[in-house]
């Protein structure tokens, strides 16, 4: 290197504040030596006069060694923690959102943990599964057509997986073991994405017996600091691996092979914080990056994955042998009863024949006893006294609560007809086991919810009354299951609530033992239909041709932006550049709430080929609100002004 030049990194800043999501020139002191690409380092930010954490990501030489540049601090740690495929990855996805690459490594990459990292080495001895352990992934694999030259040659898959258990194992878990395990035979890793813990577990067992647990990385919130750091050096290294995990685990810096989602209609699976990215829209730039392969697997199919089949993007992949469940769906007569009657007679004698010989399922749609009361005279729905939230009974006979505040209501009044009596208006699962286990008498009752998680089921006489989500596994599989509430599931105030029923009715099916009856009580139309002929492709292809004229999603793409009226003003101002359609902007809307300036928010729809450039101008708009805000009161603050893309149910 000449005298006159000088080694300069490159650094992301680990910041929040958008202007500061773009890398930085620092010098490179002589005396820190060589420094490998993404390692954590500490560096002076000269506008806030403080010392910030960022990572390197280039390392050059420029000849101009007058220019005024600001050095590296420190190097805080030598393991390059930020690997070029991550960072890419990481700006790619948050280019597409509209947010901050930072944002998204703090979601993948965990604190440092000193002890955990000393104690690390690299050298992880290479492990193959056996070759029986090959041979049954093999033949869960070879059970869909086609999809073992998908995992191959790095194709795209929409897989509708088998309903059923094998061996107490649920078929999708099976399926997406035998993938993982079919990829690390060939050195290569994968990442499995799951919505919760209990999703996770049942993989993980799946998993035991085809792999070494060597080769297996959980990636979920119940990890301790250390584990998951244990864990996130473990993915650094060459030795291949299987990666499975919640949503930020497809950001994992392995070099996959395969990338599989398990159920991407689970809500669980959009990530809460900014920049608001879902799995499924990760996976997909992950895959195009890369060039992996790709599963979406699950009972349902959501109108997003079926969009992409329908392009011709995905492949439709199903069982050579497709295994239905034996769905009923309420008659006629039993449509125009009373709705006072929740389980019809037909559903009833089924759940009690099968109760004699097995437990039987009950889905419910709300925990608790009670969820809500209303006047006994008036029937208008009862509210809480001091905050106007919903009240409900925690029992019968107690006091009413308010969901919202906690305060109880022992004098309450309904201020429209002014009397003091009160009725239960819904049954929770704790209310429908009172009911159900004084209709039943001598079979036990267990109630599975959030309040009472409970996993496995013994295959002995029972009726578990579960939550939508919360549904445990029982050994042989359930010997009848019962879907209540279906009704009042459809009438929730949301654009997706078909598909969302149907994935949630679908995946408690999909837990009844072979031949066993599953009651749809109470509901008939489209997604009724599609679970009995469980066409779920179909139903998402109609709900898509529907939303199209509409504009909604994810037939296009929607940004929602909120902020004060200058900030919004200014930010669709810069769209009209863009040559957006007259209609592509709903709003903006006062937004309800108690700040200072008041806040409006509209709604912005746009085709997928406008999404790069709708994206750089709202992204710009929130840097420029930033930077003036910084401006005007003489220090670095958080925008006033908030962009997300892709909302899913678009609320104004």
């Amino acid at each position: 290197m000449p005298p006159e030049s000088r080694r300069i990194a490159r650094v992301l800043l680990d910041s929040p504040l958008p202007q500061l999501d773009r890398l930085f020139d620092y010098a490179l002191p002589a005396e820190l030596g060589d420094v490998p690409l993404g390692v954590r380092v500490r560096v002076p930010l000269r506008t806030a006069g403080r010392v910030i954490d960022g990572y390197i990501v280039e390392i050059d030489t420029e000849d101009d060694a007058d220019r005024p540049l600001s050095e590296v601090e420190s190097v805080v740690s030598a393991v390059p923690v930020l690997p070029e495929r991550l960072y890419t990855l990481a700006r790619r996805v948050a280019d597409r959102a509209a947010g901050s690459a930072s944002d998204v490594l703090r979601l993948v990459i965990p604190k440092r943990q000193v002890r955990v990292e000393k104690a690390w080495t690299a050298d992880s001895p290479e492990m193959q599964p056996d070759p029986a352990a090959r041979e049954i992934a093999e033949e869960a694999i070879a059970a869909y057509d086609g999809l073992g030259a998908v995992v191959d040659t790095g194709g795209r898959a929409a897989v509708e997986a088998i309903p059923q258990l094998l061996d107490g194992v649920q078929g999708w878990a099976k399926l997406l073991a035998s993938a993982a395990a079919r990829t690390l035979s060939s050195g290569r890793s994968s990442i499995i994405v799951v919505p919760d813990h209990r999703d996770l577990d049942r993989l993980l067992a799946a998993l035991e017996p085809l792999v070494p647990a060597g080769t297996v990385v959980r990636h979920d919130s119940r990890q301790t600091n250390p584990d998951r750091y244990r864990a996130f050096l473990r993915t650094l290294e060459d030795a291949p691996c299987i990666v499975v995990g919640n949503r930020s685990a497809v950001y994992s810096p392995v070099a996959a092979g395969l990338v599989a989602i398990w159920d991407d209609g689970d809500p669980l699976l959009g990530e809460p914080l900014s920049p608001y990215v879902n799995s499924r829209d990760a996976a997909l730039l992950r895959q195009e990056l890369e060039g992996s392969a790709l599963l979406f697997a699950g009972h349902s199919r959501t109108t997003d994955v079926e969009r992409l089949v329908v392009l011709g993007w995905l492949q439709d992949v199903r069982a050579t042998r497709r295994v239905l469940p034996r769905v009923v769906l309420s008659t006629a007569q039993e449509m125009e009863q009373p709705t006072a009657q929740r389980m019809p007679s037909s559903a009833f004698l089924a759940a009690r024949n099968a109760a004699a010989e097995g437990p039987v399922l009950v889905q419910v749609s709300r925990p608790g006893f009670s969820p809500s009361l209303v006047c006994a005279d008036c029937r208008a729905p009862a509210r809480c006294p001091h905050c106007g939230g919903p009240l409900g009974a925690r029992h019968r006979g107690a006091v009413p609560v308010c969901g919202w505040c906690g305060r109880g209501a022992s004098m309450w009044t309904c201020p429209s007809c002014s009397s003091t009596k009160l009725r239960l208006a819904s049954s929770g699962s704790e209310r429908t086991a009172d009911e159900l286990g004084r209709a039943f008498p001598g079979v036990r009752v267990i109630v599975a919810d959030s309040a009472h998680p409970v996993e496995r089921v013994t295959d002995r006489p029972a009726l578990v009354v579960a939550t939508r989500g919360a549904e445990p596994i029982a050994d042989g599989g359930y010997r009848a299951v019962v879907l209540l509430d279906g009704p009042r599931m459809l009438q929730a105030p949301d654009l997706r609530v078909a598909e969302s029923c149907l994935r949630w009715w679908s995946n408690a099916a999909a837990l009844a033992a072979p031949g066993a009856p599953v009651h749809l009580v109470g509901v008939n139309g489209a997604a009724a239909k599609a679970l009995a002929t469980w066409n779920h492709a179909a139903h998402a292809r109609a709900e898509l041709e529907s939303r199209a004229p509409l504009h909604m999603p994810p037939a296009t793409r929607v940004a929602l932006v909120q902020g004060s009226a200058s900030a919004v003003g200014d930010a669709l101002a810069a769209l009209k550049e863009l040559a957006l359609p007259s209609d592509a902007v709903l709003g903006p809307v006062p937004v309800e709430s108690d700040e200072v300036p008041p806040r409006v928010r509209a709604l912005v729809r746009f085709d997928y080929s406008a999404g790069s450039r709708v994206a750089t101008a709202l992204r710009a708009a929130v840097v420029a609100e930033a930077v003036s805000g910084r401006r005007r009161k003489g220090r670095s603050t958080k925008s006033t002004l908030s962009v997300r893309l892709d909302i899913l149910d678009p609320e104004l």
